[in-house]
C-alpha cells in the first residue's frame, strides 16, 4: 500500500491536515468528510472552515464499537478506551459537555504534570491519552480518505512549548508506529505556508489571533534554523482573549439588551445548554460580519429549544423576535471591551523588548498573520497601519501553518518568485463609457522584472470636458479563485473581501492606491482638444514585489516620476 507524509496544524479549537502534492508542486489540505465540519448546505457562511478539525474527542467504552458478541465479551474485559473525535465527538456530545467530551487539551500537553482532564466511569484521562486517542483516529481518517497509510508526521510546536512538548509528541507518535515524526515551530511554518524563503536573517513578527488568545511573536529565522524547523524568539506578549471569548461578549451584549441575567446563563447548569447555542450562533454572526454591514442573531437558534424555552422566560413572545446586529456594534464591543487597546498594547511591548535587544520597528521584514480572528473588524487595520501593507502577510490565516508544515516535510524551500494576482488601472470606453481594466502586471509574472516591462503613451482623460493638471492612476487588484482554499483581501479602507467562494471564474476587484493615485503634475494642463498623447508610462516590479512606475511628460520631455513605488504585490 502506498504511504504518505501527513502535516498536521494542532490547533486548541481546530485542526487542519495537509500534505504535499507532487502532481501540483504545492500544498494541499486534506478533507475528511466523515470528522471534518463539512459544508451545512442549508446554512450560507462566509468563511469556508468545512475542511477543518474540531480538537475535541468524546470517550466511548470498546464495545459501544462492536456488535454482538463481542461487545459483551469486551464489556467484561474491559480493554482499551477509544474515542470519537472531531464533528464525530461534536455530535455525540450534542453540546452538553458531557465528562467524556474533552476539548481545548492541547494547551495542558506543554504542562509538566499529569492533570486529568476526562473521565469515563472509573477510569481517568490525561492529555497524553486524549492527544493519542485523537491522533490515532485522524490517522485512521486520514487512510479512509485517501486510500494510503500514514508512515510519516510532521507536527506544528508552539515556540513557548519547546522540547517537553515536542518529546511527548514523538513518544505518541510512536506508539501509532509512526516512522519518522518531524516538528516544527509554528511561526517558522507560518511563514513557510507564506512562500518566504529565508536566505538570509529574517525578523518576522507572528501574529496568531485564534479561537482561545492573541500572541505576538518577533522571531528571527536565518536558512540554516529555518530548515530545521526551528527559529529564535527575539520577544513575545499575549493575552488570553480569542474568538470563544468574543462569541460569549456578543452573547452578554444581547443579554444586557433584554436584561437577561448573563451569569445564570453562563453558570446554572440547568441551562447551560442554552447559553453554548447562543454562543455558536454569537460565532456564526461573528463571521458574517466579517464581510457584512449587518447580521440577524436569533435567541432561539433551534427549534429543540422551543419546548424548553417557556418553562425559564416569562417574556416568551421575545424570544421569536430576531435581533439585528451590526458590524459597527461588533466594533463597539470590541472597543469597549478594549481588544483594539490590547492589541496596541502587545505591539508595543514586543517591540519595548525588542529594542533591547537592538530590533528596531524598521528592522522588521514581515508580518504574518494567522487564526481566524485576525479576520475581526479593524484588527487587520491597526496591523497595517502600524507596519505598512508590503510587509503584511495575511490572505491565508486559516491554512498557512498547515501548508508551511506541509512545505517542511517535503523540503520544498522554495522561493514564491511570481505574482500571484492580475494587476491594472481603469479607463473608460469613450463610446460606452464602461469601465475597462488594463492588465499591467498579469499573474505567474516573475520579479524582478525589467524596467519598461508594460510601457505605453496615454491620453489624459480630461474628466468633464476640463483640462487635466494632476494625473492620477488608480492600480486595483484582480482577484480570481483559483484553488479549493479561500483567500481573504483587504481593500485599502480595511474592508474585507473573500476570494474562493461562488463562481469559478468570480472575479474580486480591488482598489489599491485610492488615497494617494497622483502620478504627476502637468504644466501646463492638458487640454480635452489636444488628441496627442501627453504622457508615457512604464511599470516594472522591483526584487521586493513592488510595482514601480515612471512617468514621462512628452510636452515638456522631462520626467514626472522615476520607477517610484506605488504599491506592494502580492
Amino acid at each position: 500500500m502506498k504511504k504518505i507524509h501527513v502535516s498536521i496544524d494542532l490547533g486548541t479549537t481546530n485542526t487542519v491536515a495537509a500534505v504535499w502534492n507532487d502532481k501540483y508542486d504545492s500544498p494541499e489540505i486534506l478533507r475528511l468528510e466523515n470528522v471534518s465540519r463539512g459544508l451545512d448546505k442549508s446554512k450560507k457562511k462566509e468563511i469556508d472552515d468545512s475542511y477543518t478539525i474540531p480538537t475535541c474527542v468524546y470517550l466511548r467504552y470498546p464495545e459501544e464499537s462492536l456488535k454482538f458478541p463481542f461487545n459483551f465479551i469486551f464489556k467484561k474485559v474491559r480493554t482499551k478506551t477509544d474515542g470519537f473525535i472531531g464533528l464525530k465527538a461534536l455530535n455525540e456530545d450534542s453540546g452538553t459537555f458531557n465528562p467524556r467530551f474533552i476539548n481545548s487539551f492541547k494547551s495542558y500537553l506543554g504542562k509538566n504534570n499529569y492533570q486529568f482532564i476526562g473521565e469515563l466511569g472509573k477510569w481517568k484521562f490525561n492529555a497524553d491519552d486524549i492527544a493519542y486517542i485523537f491522533l490515532k483516529n485522524l490517522l485512521i481518517e486520514i487512510k479512509k480518505s485517501t486510500g494510503t497509510k500514514v508512515s510519516d508526521m510532521t507536527i506544528c510546536a508552539p515556540v513557548d512549548f519547546y522540547e517537553f512538548y515536542r518529546l511527548k509528541l514523538k513518544k505518541i507518535a510512536q506508539k501509532l508506529n509512526i516512522r519518522t515524526i518531524k516538528t516544527i515551530d509554528e511561526p517558522v511554518a507560518a511563514a513557510l505556508g507564506y512562500g518566504l524563503y529565508i536566505d538570509q536573517p529574517k525578523n518576522i513578527l507572528i501574529i496568531d489571533f485564534g479561537g482561545g488568545t492573541l500572541d505576538f511573536a518577533l522571531i528571527e529565522m536565518e536558512e540554516k534554523t529555518s530548515l530545521k524547523g526551528k527559529c529564535t524568539v527575539i520577544a513575545k506578549d499575549g493575552a488570553p482573549i480569542g474568538g470563544n471569548l468574543i462569541d460569549s461578549w456578543i452573547v452578554e451584549e444581547l443579554c444586557s439588551r433584554f436584561n437577561y441575567n448573563f451569569n445564570r446563563f453562563s453558570n446554572d447548569p440547568g441551562i447551560k445548554w442554552w447559553f453554548r447555542m447562543l454562543l455558536k450562533e454569537a460565532c456564526r454572526v461573528k463571521e458574517a460580519l466579517f464581510t457584512k454591514t449587518s447580521e440577524t442573531f436569533y435567541l432561539m437558534p433551534s427549534q429543540l429549544m422551543k419546548q424548553y424555552a417557556f418553562s425559564m422566560i416569562q417574556d416568551h413572545e421575545r424570544l421569536k423576535k430576531p435581533i439585528n446586529f451590526s458590524k459597527s456594534d461588533l466594533i463597539s464591543l470590541l472597543e469597549k471591551k478594549g481588544l483594539y487597546s490590547v492589541v496596541d498594547k502587545l505591539i508595543s511591548n514586543v517591540l519595548f523588548n525588542a529594542e533591547k535587544k537592538g530590533i528596531t520597528e524598521d528592522k522588521i521584514h514581515e508580518v504574518v498573520m494567522v487564526g481566524g480572528s485576525t479576520l475581526l473588524p479593524n484588527i487587520y487595520h491597526i496591523i497595517e497601519k502600524r507596519f505598512g501593507r508590503h510587509r503584511v502577510k495575511a490572505w491565508q490565516p486559516f491554512n498557512a501553518i498547515a501548508f508551511g508544515a506541509a512545505v517542511f516535510s517535503a523540503d520544498r524551500f522554495n522561493k514564491i518568485d511570481h505574482i500571484t494576482h492580475d494587476y491594472a488601472f481603469l479607463t473608460y470606453d469613450k463610446k460606452t463609457f464602461k469601465p475597462v481594466y488594463t492588465i499591467i502586471i498579469p499573474k505567474g509574472t516573475t520579479f524582478p522584472t525589467q524596467k519598461d516591462f508594460w510601457k505605453r503613451q496615454l491620453l489624459p482623460t480630461c474628466a468633464h470636458g476640463e483640462p487635466e493638471t494632476i494625473f492620477k492612476l488608480i492600480i486595483y487588484e484582480i482577484g480570481r479563485k483559483h484553488t479549493v482554499e479561500q483567500e481573504f483581501i483587504w481593500d485599502e479602507k480595511g474592508n474585507l473581501h473573500i476570494i474562493g467562494e461562488g463562481r469559478e471564474n468570480k472575479k474580486l476587484i480591488i482598489p489599491l492606491n485610492e488615497s494617494d493615485p497622483t502620478m504627476g503634475y502637468l504644466k501646463p494642463s492638458h487640454y480635452p482638444s489636444d488628441k496627442k498623447p501627453r504622457i508615457e508610462i512604464s511599470f516594472m516590479v522591483n526584487e521586493d514585489k513592488w510595482l514601480c512606475a515612471t512617468v514621462y511628460d512628452i510636452f515638456n520631455q522631462k520626467h514626472l516620476i522615476i520607477e517610484k513605488p506605488v504599491v506592494c504585490l502580492k
